[in-house]
């Protein structure tokens, strides 16, 4: 897993107009807490970060005002709902060797087998624990040749070492749905308000 150092500094000012103030700056307010410790409220580089978090669970080296380093990686990220640039940023403090709990995306690969049934992500992440420092990016999964009925369990997926389920491995991940199986219940729903007409 990639680890990213960026530069941060500590802020004082609080508040939706120091915000605004921080984000025409081209930076981003965040927070930093975690291990029982004060929040440390902090400025990022807008830039920078966005980047940084292109990489799901990515690994955070911060250098808070060229004075401590800390561990850190992204738990909650607020973007603008319309131009989609980030508004703020929660980051949890972790250290090396430390078991964290975050979700991973699933990947699938393959085709399934054919009729034109459709592919349902029950869990577009899948919850895992792992080490701070060894969080992969994600797992990807075979469909191949799946038809209608079949699904793909928690247990099913292969997962790095070192890296344990934080689900019921009997939870659903995957699902394959007959594509006429979804067009019925429209057609129905159809004759239905027809009646009541």
């Amino acid at each position: 897993m990639s680890e990213v150092k960026i530069a941060a500094e500590t802020r004082t000012e609080f508040g939706k107009g120091a915000a605004r103030r921080i984000r025409r700056d081209s930076k981003v307010p965040g927070v930093l807490y975690g291990h029982g410790s004060d929040p440390i409220h902090l400025t990022l580089p807008g830039h920078e970060l966005l980047l940084a978090l292109r990489t799901s669970n990515v690994l955070i080296s911060l250098d808070i005002d060229g004075k401590s380093t800390e561990l850190a990686i992204p738990k909650s990220v607020q973007r603008d709902p319309i131009k989609g640039f980030l508004e703020h940023v929660d980051l949890q403090l972790v250290t090396r060797g430390e078991q964290v709990t975050v979700e991973i995306p699933v990947h699938t690969e393959g085709e399934l087998a054919p009729g034109g049934n459709l592919l349902e992500h029950v869990l577009d992440a899948l919850p895992v624990t792992a080490e701070a420092t060894h969080i992969p990016e994600s797992v990807s999964v075979s469909v191949e040749g799946l038809a209608a009925g079949a699904s793909v369990l928690a247990k099913d997926i292969e997962l790095p070492s070192g890296v344990t389920l934080n689900v019921d491995e009997d939870a659903v991940v995957l699902q394959v749905l007959s594509a006429q199986a979804e067009e019925a219940p429209e057609g129905e729903s159809e004759g239905a308000e027809g009646a009541e007409a």
